[in-house]
C-alpha cells in the first residue's frame, strides 16, 4: 500500500512560489505515505467515520494521502496559490469526492468546539452547539472522530512557530500526527502535558529536501524529521 501511494503523491504538484516566512516546503511523498499507512495501521483512519483535518496544508499532499484509504479531509491554509495548487491535485489523483479544503489563519479556524455556531463566509462548514461538525449536509464528526495530520512550520525563521498549530490540533481533535524536526521530542512532551496529551509513538526519518529557494545550495539534501502521534491523555 504505502508504495502504491508513494507512486500517486510523486504526481503532486508543490509550491509555485513558496514563502519563506511561512516556512513553506513541499512534504516529501515517501514521508507523507508513511505518515497515513502509520496511521491507517493503526486503526485511526476509518472511511466510515473519520474526518482528516490538514493543519497548513500547504498544496495538499497529506490531505490528499488521506483521501486516497477513502477517509474525508479538509485542508486548511492561509496561502490561496497553495490551495489553488491543492484543488488541481485533487483533481489530478480523482479525490474531489473526499477532499475539499479552507482559506483561513490558524488563529482564526472555523472550527471551534464547545462554542455557538460558527460560520466563516470562506467555509462550508458549520459548527453546532453539540461539537459536531456538518458538512454539506454529510456526517456529523464529533472531536473524537477528528484525526489532525500535519507537517507545520519547524519554528527556523520564527521560534515555536510550530506550537499555534499544535494547540489547535488539541482543541479539535484527540489523536494527532505532527512532523517535526529532529531533536523536538522535549519539547514536543512539554507542550503535550500543559493541555492533557501524551506522545504515544515516534517515528525518526531523513528525507530528501528538495531545494526550494534561491539561498539553498544544492538541489536537494536529507534532513532528520520526527513523526509524532500524540493523543488526549483519557484515550
Amino acid at each position: 500500500m504505502k508504495k502504491e501511494l508513494e507512486i500517486i503523491l510523486e504526481s503532486i504538484e508543490g509550491f509555485s512560489k513558496p514563502m519563506i516566512n511561512l516556512e513553506q516546503y513541499t512534504t516529501p511523498p515517501v514521508l507523507a505515505a508513511e505518515v497515513v499507512v502509520n496511521a491507517n495501521l493503526i486503526g485511526d483512519l476509518k472511511p466510515d467515520s473519520t474526518l482528516v483535518i490538514d493543519l497548513g496544508c500547504g498544496t495538499g499532499i497529506l490531505s490528499i494521502a488521506a483521501s486516497l484509504l477513502g477517509v474525508k479531509t479538509i485542508g486548511l491554509d492561509v496561502d490561496i496559490n497553495a490551495l489553488n495548487i491543492a484543488k488541481k491535485n485533487v483533481k489530478k489523483v480523482g479525490t474531489e469526492k473526499y477532499t475539499e479544503f479552507v482559506a483561513c489563519r490558524i488563529e482564526n479556524i472555523p472550527l471551534k468546539l464547545g462554542t455557538k455556531k460558527v460560520k466563516k463566509p470562506e467555509s462550508k462548514i458549520v459548527l453546532n452547539d453539540n461539537s459536531k461538525i456538518d458538512n454539506e449536509g454529510d456526517t456529523n464528526y464529533s472531536r473524537k472522530n477528528i484525526v489532525v495530520i500535519m507537517n507545520p512550520p519547524f519554528g527556523i525563521q520564527k521560534k515555536h512557530a510550530d506550537r499555534p498549530f499544535i494547540e489547535v490540533a488539541m482543541r479539535i481533535s484527540e489523536v494527532i500526527y505532527s512532523i517535526h524536526s529532529a531533536g523536538s521530542e522535549k519539547y514536543i512532551e512539554k507542550v503535550c502535558r500543559a493541555s492533557n496529551f501524551k506522545i504515544t509513538h515516534l517515528w525518526r526519518y531523513k528525507i530528501p529536501l528538495k531545494r526550494s529557494y534561491k539561498f539553498h545550495e544544492k538541489d536537494f539534501k536529507y534532513i532528520a524529521v520526527e513523526i509524532f502521534r500524540i493523543v488526549k491523555d483519557n484515550v
